[in-house]
C-alpha cells in the first residue's frame, strides 16, 4: 500500500512539475507553388506614369503615381525609359509558435541552440479573458516574378533567389518590450487611449480601401504597431494576431534599414530605406494554411489586402486546429520605376 501511495506522489509530482512548461507544437506546412500558389492580380493595377494601363477585378492602389510617363535615371545609370507602377511579390513571411518551424519550407524544423528560443503561446484566464499570446516570425526574400522571368526586362524586379532573410529566434529584442524600446522609443507616446482610439478611423479606411498614413502607430483593425516584438496583449484569433504580428515584423525591419520601399519618384531608379514604414506601400496574400489565390479567397473579390483591413472580410475559416495554426503570407511592395528596355 505504501509502495503504491509514494508511487502516487510521484506521478502527482511529475505532472505539476510540467504543468507550466511550454507543450512543443508540431510543424506543418506545404512547398508553395511558386505559379498556383500566388495571387497574381495582386501585382495590378499597372500604371504608366499616372494612368492605369491594366487592372481587372478592382485591384487597390493606395499610391499616387509619379504624374510624368518619362524618367532618366542620369547620371547613375545613363539611360531614359518609361515610368511604370505595380506591386511586386518581394518577400514571404511566416509567423509560427514553434521556434524554427518554417511551413514555407514544408513544415520543416531547423535546430536551434541548446537553449531554445521562447515558444509561442496563447494565455487565457477568468481575470483576462481575451488573452495574450507570442509568436515567432521569419523573413525570406522571395522575389517570384524575377525568378519565373516573368517581366521582359528585369530591371524593375528585385534580383536574386529565394532566401532566408532574417528570424526572430536570434534576436533578443523580440521577446522583450524593454528592449524593443531601442528601435522604437516613440512607442511611449502611443501606449495611451487617445491614441489607440485613433486608430478607429484607421480601421474604417483600412477596411474600405487602405489605412491612414498619418496613422502610422496603428495597424487598423488589429491595433497598434507597437512595440516592434511578438507581444500581443489582446489574442482575438490567430488570423487576426498573425496580420498583426506581420504588420509589426515588417516595420521593425524598415527601422532596421533590412527592408526598403519602392514607390514614388524615390523608388525610380532603385528601392531606398525608409525607417518609418509607410504601411500603404504594401499588400498581403495568406499564403499558408489556406492560400488565397481566386475570387471566391475573400467576400470582395480581392486576394490580398492591405495592412490593417479587418479579418472579418478575409480571415474567416482560415485558421483550424493542428495543421492550421501557423501563418505565412506572401508581401506585394508598390514599386514604380524608370523601366528601358536598354540593359
Amino acid at each position: 500500500m505504501r509502495k503504491l501511495l509514494r508511487l502516487g506522489a510521484a506521478l502527482l509530482l511529475a505532472v505539476a512539475s510540467h504543468a507550466g512548461a511550454v507543450v512543443p507544437t508540431t510543424c506543418v506546412g506545404e512547398w508553395a507553388n511558386p505559379i498556383t500558389d500566388v495571387c497574381w492580380s495582386c501585382i495590378l493595377p499597372i500604371t504608366i506614369g499616372s494612368a492605369p494601363v491594366a487592372n481587372f477585378g478592382a485591384q487597390e492602389d493606395s499610391m499616387d503615381n509619379p504624374g510624368t510617363p518619362l524618367c532618366s535615371c542620369y547620371p547613375s545609370e545613363p539611360y531614359f525609359g518609361m515610368v511604370i507602377g505595380f506591386w511586386e511579390p518581394v518577400r514571404s513571411v511566416e509567423v509560427v509558435r514553434s521556434p524554427y518551424c518554417f511551413p514555407t519550407l514544408g513544415g520543416t524544423t531547423m535546430g536551434g541552440s541548446t537553449s531554445p528560443p521562447e515558444a509561442g503561446r496563447h494565455t487565457q484566464n477568468q481575470a483576462d479573458p481575451v488573452g495574450r499570446s507570442f509568436y515567432q516570425a521569419h523573413f525570406f526574400k522571395d522575389p517570384v516574378m524575377s525568378i519565373l522571368e516573368s517581366f521582359a526586362s528585369d530591371r524593375c524586379l528585385e534580383e536574386g533567389g529565394f532566401d532566408l532573410l532574417y528570424i526572430t529566434e536570434v534576436d533578443p529584442l523580440w521577446s522583450d518590450d524593454e528592449l524593443t524600446l531601442i528601435l522604437d522609443p516613440e512607442a511611449i507616446l502611443f501606449s495611451n487611449p487617445i491614441t489607440i482610439a485613433a486608430c478607429v478611423a484607421d480601421c474604417l479606411a483600412a477596411s474600405l480601401g487602405f489605412g491612414l498614413t498619418q496613422l502610422f502607430w496603428c495597424d487598423g483593425c488589429q491595433g497598434t504597431i507597437y512595440p516592434f516584438n511578438g507581444n500581443v496583449p489582446y489574442h482575438m484569433g490567430g488570423v487576426r494576431t498573425a496580420e498583426l504580428i506581420l504588420h509589426r515584423f515588417t516595420a521593425k525591419l524598415h527601422r532596421q534599414h533590412l527592408a526598403m520601399a519602392g514607390h514614388g519618384f524615390p523608388g525610380l531608379c532603385a528601392p531606398y530605406v525608409e525607417p518609418l514604414m509607410d504601411k500603404t506601400g504594401y499588400k498581403a496574400q495568406l499564403s499558408f494554411p489556406i492560400p488565397q489565390t481566386g475570387y471566391s479567397d475573400s467576400p470582395d473579390g480581392r486576394c490580398c489586402q492591405p495592412f490593417g483591413r479587418t479579418t472579418i472580410l478575409w480571415g474567416s475559416l482560415k485558421e483550424f486546429p493542428t495543421r492550421g495554426e501557423d501563418f505565412a503570407f506572401k508581401l506585394f511592395r508598390k514599386r514604380n520605376c524608370c523601366e528601358s528596355e536598354e540593359e
